[in-house]
């Protein structure tokens, strides 16, 4: 696969580019943009996924980035980690908050491995 830049992007690609920078308020799209492009549906869909979900909702700014952080941190996703580490940074996020983040990211990985291992079953008190 090969990056699809702007100057080489179909109107529906770019129709895609352009609105992803109007709403992060950018000039160029990032790299993983970019390489989903090779597929203008799945852009199209990841994209107003992600933009929907990731605006204005219950929770605050700042903890869909953790939230999104640490999955990418349990799916080994280095892309996804540096560029939702990124956005948590500059939605606030401090290094004593993000090595919480690892420890906790760490533990629970490790205690799910130990439920499922041991095929713990869920106690009532905390069936809903």
């Amino acid at each position: 696969m090969n990056p699809i830049e702007m100057a080489d992007a179909s109107p529906a690609v770019r129709e895609i580019y352009d609105d992803i920078c109007a709403t992060r308020g950018v000039g160029d799209v990032n790299n993983f943009w970019k390489y989903l492009a090779n597929e203008p549906r799945m852009l199209a869909h990841v994209w107003n996924s992600l933009k929907d979900m990731m605006g204005p909702g219950a929770l605050d700014p700042l903890t869909k980035e953790l939230i999104y952080t640490a999955i990418s941190m349990s799916n080994n996703c280095e892309y996804c980690m540096a560029s939702h580490g990124a956005s948590a940074r500059a939605k606030g996020a401090t290094d004593p908050m993000m090595n919480e983040l690892i420890a906790i990211v760490g533990l629970a990985n490790m205690t799910n491995r130990l439920a499922t291992a041991y095929k713990v079953p869920v106690d009532e008190q905390f069936k809903s």
